[in-house]
C-alpha cells in the first residue's frame, strides 16, 4: 500500500478514493520493482501544500534506474553516483539561463520555495520506461491541475505527455512555457536555450511574488 498519510489538503482529491485503490491492486499484482519506493511515492505532494505552489514543473514519469528516483519529477538523491541524464541538462540550461551553478541533485529546496514537482505518471517498473503508463496515474495530474486553476501559476511543461496534460491550462491568465523534455534523446530540440528558469522569475516578480533560487542553496 502506498502511503497517502502526508497528504495535507491534497487527500481530499477524488483521485485518492477513487482511483488509487485500483492502482494499487495493479502495483501490488506486478512482480516487476516498482520505482520510486513507496513511501515517496507522493513526495511531491507532501513538499507542497496547494496553497503554497506558485511554479508547476511537469514532467512524464520518474526514472527507471534504482536508485535513482526520489518521488520529485527529475530530482535524484544527493551520491547517487550515476549519470544525471535529464537532471544534468537542466543544471546546464540553469547555468546558461542564470550564470548561476547547480550541483546539488535532490530538489527538496525547490519544493520548499513553492514549486510542485510532478510527473504525469508517479510510478514506473525498474528498467521499463513509461511501463505503468496504463494504470489510471493521469487522473491525479488532471485533477492536481484543476486545484490549481484558482489563480495564476507559472507551468513548466517539458516534454509531449506534460503539454498534453495541461493543455487546458489558460496561457492568458498563468505563464504557461512549453518545451521538448530535458532527456538526453530530445533536449537539443528545444529544451535547452528556452531560458526557462529566467522567464519563470521575472513572471513571478511582475506577479508580486520572490523570485525561486534555481541553484544551488545558501549554506545554512
Amino acid at each position: 500500500m502506498l502511503d497517502t498519510g502526508g497528504l495535507g489538503d491534497w487527500a481530499a482529491l477524488p483521485f485518492f478514493t477513487d482511483t488509487l485503490p485500483g492502482i494499487e491492486v495493479a502495483l501490488t499484482a506486478d512482480p516487476r520493482p516498482t520505482l520510486p519506493p513507496a513511501p515517496v511515492v507522493f513526495h511531491a505532494l507532501e513538499r507542497v501544500t496547494p496553497d503554497a505552489v506558485r511554479v508547476v514543473i511537469l514532467g512524464q514519469d520518474p526514472y527507471h534506474t534504482s536508485g535513482k528516483a526520489d518521488g520529485l519529477a527529475f530530482s535524484i538523491p544527493q551520491g547517487f553516483g550515476g549519470r544525471l541524464d535529464s537532471l544534468g541538462n537542466i543544471f546546464k540550461e540553469i547555468a546558461d539561463d542564470l550564470g548561476t551553478p547547480r550541483s546539488r541533485t535532490d530538489l527538496d529546496d525547490w519544493a520548499d520555495q513553492g514549486v510542485l514537482l510532478l510527473n504525469t505518471i508517479l510510478t514506473v517498473p525498474q528498467g521499463v520506461a513509461k511501463g505503468h503508463a496504463a494504470l489510471g496515474w493521469q487522473a491525479l495530474t488532471a485533477q492536481i491541475l484543476d486545484r490549481l486553476a484558482d489563480r495564476p501559476r507559472a507551468y513548466l511543461l517539458w516534454g509531449a505527455p506534460a503539454q498534453k496534460a495541461a493543455r487546458d491550462v489558460d496561457a492568458d491568465t498563468n505563464l504557461k512555457i512549453e518545451t521538448a523534455h530535458p532527456s538526453p534523446l530530445s533536449a537539443y530540440r528545444g529544451f535547452l536555450g528556452a531560458r526557462p528558469f529566467s522567464r519563470t522569475n521575472a513572471w513571478l516578480q511582475s506577479q508580486g511574488h520572490a523570485a525561486i533560487n534555481w541553484g544551488d542553496p545558501e549554506a545554512p
